[in-house]
């Protein structure tokens, strides 16, 4: 399998925009977690595409150990209604609109892993759009890479090719320091 990240970027701290197929997306999330876990790293998924117990069981049925990845889930709640954070597992958040809770969770879970190498995946920018105008998405994506630049921590952003406003991408492109075209 070929790498969609490079390892040298990761361990430099560099910031990604991933852009994948829709039909891909979710295979490309997986092998994202793998390339990251096999170089160190420990992954914050910060998922508004899929809840955390389906991408946990989805990470398992491909070999990736659970122990290399903790969430900040904005589905569950959403859908569920009520869900009880699990230390060091899952950090629900209330609903994907919830930009300062999300922001929040964020910097705890950066806290709670100081020392360690760290990656955060946020799945998917697009889905994003379902819930909050692209100027709001643009807002929270320049305070997450600022927020991943100041506690020196590696971080990708999933999104589907072709799904993103062309204002939108621009300023994307302009927060991260590599854009990969996934396929």
């Amino acid at each position: 399998m070929t790498a969609i990240v490079n390892a040298d970027e990761l361990a430099q701290k560099r910031i990604f925009l991933v852009l994948a197929t829709p039909g891909s997306i979710r295979q490309c999330n997986i092998d994202l977690i793998r390339q990251i876990a096999e170089n160190g790293f420990h992954t914050v998924v910060i998922t508004t595409n899929f809840p955390y117990s389906i991408l946990t069981r989805l990470y398992q049925e491909q070999g990736i150990d659970p122990g290399k990845v903790s969430f900040i889930d904005t589905v569950t709640k959403n859908s569920v209604g009520s869900a009880k954070n699990i230390p060091g597992v899952v950090r629900f958040v209330n609903h994907p609109s919830d930009l300062t809770e999300m922001g929040i969770a964020v910097t705890e879970v950066l806290k709670e892993l100081s020392g360690k190498k760290v990656c955060i995946l946020y799945d998917s920018i697009s889905t994003m759009l379902i819930y909050l105008s692209s100027s709001n998405i643009s807002r929270f994506i320049h305070f997450v890479t600022n927020r991943l630049r100041l506690t020196d921590v590696s971080g990708i952003f999933l999104a589907v090719e072709k799904g993103l406003d062309p204002m939108l991408m621009t300023q994307l492109t302009t927060f991260v320091d590599t854009v990969i075209d996934a396929g």
